[in-house]
């Protein structure tokens, strides 16, 4: 990688660096995007649901009352030209904002940064985990509720919550974390939104609830009940409703489509990746390479 954007330019990489005082870097007030950018099936590279990430990367802003020293069209603007800029045919993206050094305190208000940085990042759980799925486990770790941290913005500092969880289950030999609500109900994974399906009927946590507003998310609701006809119930849904599904799959930015073949010791179905997973995974690619978008406005060409 040879440049990031950082506060209206692109500076070369060795360069991008902030002050040790730099407050978001002690109290987690800051928002961030994952955006993933494809090579598409004719040879362009189209980053996937750019707008929506933007938008969402301000409504986080909005949320944590940090000003925006720029326009969503300005961020729009400036991911294509860092992909741009590093020759990346397939490539994550990630937009942050974060409030730089000055005061310090918890009321502190300094100044608005914002950086864009590009890499090639593969499978985020593994391509075997795609493949195959994963083994999960229920964390001992809470996700908080809807009124002890803003659910709906995607804040540096709630992602402390999902770092413990994540460490818990890795030490103890499985490669994600499903959290649980303080009701007991399911919310989602560390970093992706949980699924099951079962007779057929696909259900997922509703918006309402704690977990964040996945793009992924609202891109599989479009490809299952338009595309595929299937019925999608958003509902609460507990753990061991988790065990007993015919078939369980995560999503995300990063982690795309992955199926879970585990969960707390139980095999979830056959133990492999389920053909309805399998069908909804090969339909997002699809999708994000250009083959078939449902809706054309989710990629923006490089």
């Amino acid at each position: 990688m040879a440049k990031i954007w950082m506060d209206g330019r692109l500076v070369d990489w060795d360069a991008a660096q902030v002050h040790v005082l730099t407050h978001t870097l002690h109290y987690g007030l800051g928002t961030f995007e994952g955006i993933r950018a494809y090579e598409t099936h004719d040879g362009r590279t189209a980053i996937f649901r750019l707008r929506e990430h933007v938008r969402r990367l301000f409504d986080s802003a909005k949320i944590c009352t940090i000003p925006m020293p720029y326009t969503q069209d300005q961020i729009v603007d400036a991911c294509i030209e860092t992909v741009r800029a590093n020759g990346l045919s397939s490539c994550y993206l990630r937009p942050l904002v974060f409030l730089g050094d000055g005061a310090m305190g918890l009321g502190a208000i300094n100044p608005t940064r914002v950086s864009i940085a590009v890499w090639k990042w593969g499978a985020y759980l593994g391509e075997e985990g795609l493949a195959k799925g994963i083994r999960a486990k229920v964390s001992s770790f809470t996700r908080p509720g809807i009124n002890m941290l803003m659910s709906k913005g995607k804040v540096s500092g709630h992602y402390v919550n999902s770092v413990l969880a994540k460490r818990e289950v890795i030490a103890a030999g499985y490669q994600e974390a499903i959290m649980l609500d303080a009701q007991g109900r399911v919310s989602e994974a560390t970093g992706e939104n949980v699924w099951l399906v079962r007779d057929g009927v696909v259900a997922t946590a509703p918006y309402g609830g704690s977990i964040l507003g996945g793009i992924t998310r609202d891109t599989l609701l479009t490809i299952l009940r338009d595309d595929l006809g299937l019925e999608v119930q958003e509902r609460d849904i507990t753990r061991d409703e988790l065990w007993i599904a015919d078939e369980v799959f995560m999503c995300g930015t990063a982690a795309e489509v992955t199926p879970v073949r585990e969960i707390d010791d139980r095999q979830i179905g056959a133990g492999a990746r389920g053909p309805l997973t399998k069908k909804v995974q090969d339909r997002y690619f699809e999708v994000v390479r250009g083959v078939r978008p449902p809706v054309a406005e989710w990629l923006t060409y490089v």
